[in-house]
């Protein structure tokens, strides 16, 4: 790889780093990924994160200071929190600054849909070219484990059903088996444990139903769980949630409909629907919890909406 600096016409750039994610593989592998950015990028100043949180704090903190690219080096739940800092209420902290995307993590299911590498060096290559493209995000308003009300905003996709209690359980194992294998065992484990739940669903105008489902996916971009293919047609920049509702199918239907969720043939199966919209709210008296960007942050009820075209976000060209 040639070093061309003078590519990259950014100058006030921060990597905000998770030396924890994919199981202290990051940590492990910064010093060699910091060699390979300041080769292809010229200087940077660079943080690394502590705490859960802290990558949300860190975010703002260089927005404050001009920042006109932010690079995460992490998994979804880094990218989400840096996501959060980026954001207030009232949209971008600067509607003009780059997010770069160095995927590794346990998920990584984001960089998927955006076709962003996993390999450091061509991810590196997506963020010294430039090419920006404008996306989408969601922003939901819920309830956290001590029953406060919360609000935050994701990139990838929010889930509520099986898939809160899959990253329950895969937070609470320590991920020991690394990202794919870890979704496997924990989804297996909680699809013999799961019953369906009981949801009041609406989308937009035009569905409102009490549904009982084995997941809710409220989609920006087609992948979760390590690679579950359950929103094939998302597009995080069309304006719109993709959502995906899996009914309450038997242990024995959902063992042999699962090559379908692997192969983007998932709504081919009959107790699937999909439907679009721009809103979606969703209530239980049943304990749900929810799922998102690969973090268990609290349960239901939730409302969520989208956010057009508001993240400039590095990605490898059309």
């Amino acid at each position: 790889m040639v070093s061309c600096p003078s590519c990259d016409p950014v100058k006030n750039r921060v990597f905000i780093v998770n030396p924890h994610a994919a199981r202290g593989a990051v940590g492990k592998n910064w010093p060699q990924i910091r060699e390979l950015a300041e080769k292809r990028l010229g200087s940077f100043k660079s943080f690394l994160t502590t705490a859960p949180g802290e990558a949300t704090q860190l975010a703002r903190l260089a927005v404050s200071e001009s920042a006109q690219s932010v690079v995460c080096v992490g998994g979804d739940g880094t990218l989400n929190e840096v996501i959060n800092g980026l954001m207030n209420d009232d949209g971008p902290r600067n509607p003009d600054l780059q997010l770069g995307f160095i995927p590794n993590g346990t998920g990584c299911d984001f960089r998927r849909t955006l076709c962003i590498p996993t390999n450091a060096e061509q991810a590196l290559d997506v963020v010294a070219k430039g090419n920006t493209r404008l996306i989408d995000l969601g922003r939901l308003r819920f309830t956290d484990h001590d029953g406060e009300i919360r609000t935050r905003c994701f990139h990838n996709l929010t889930s509520f059903g099986l898939g809160g209690e899959v990253d329950e359980r895969v937070n609470n194992s320590g991920k020991k088996l690394g990202g794919f294998l870890s979704f496997i065992m924990a989804t297996l484990i909680s699809l013999v444990r799961y019953e369906g739940k009981r949801i009041r669903l609406r989308v937009d105008d035009h569905f409102d139903e009490e549904v009982v489902v084995l997941n809710v996916a409220v989609a920006n971009g087609q992948y979760h769980g390590g690679g579950m293919w359950v929103a094939p047609g998302a597009d995080p920049s069309d304006g719109l949630f993709h959502v995906t509702i899996i009914g309450d199918l038997s242990l024995p239907e959902v063992f042999y409909y699962l090559p379908k969720l692997y192969n983007g043939k998932i709504l081919q199966v009959k107790q699937v629907r999909s439907l679009t919209g721009r809103k979606v709210e969703a209530l239980s008296d049943e304990r749900v919890l929810l799922d998102v960007d690969g973090e268990q942050p609290g349960r239901l009820p939730v409302k969520i909406e989208i956010i057009p075209s508001v993240l400039r976000i590095l990605s490898p060209e059309a």
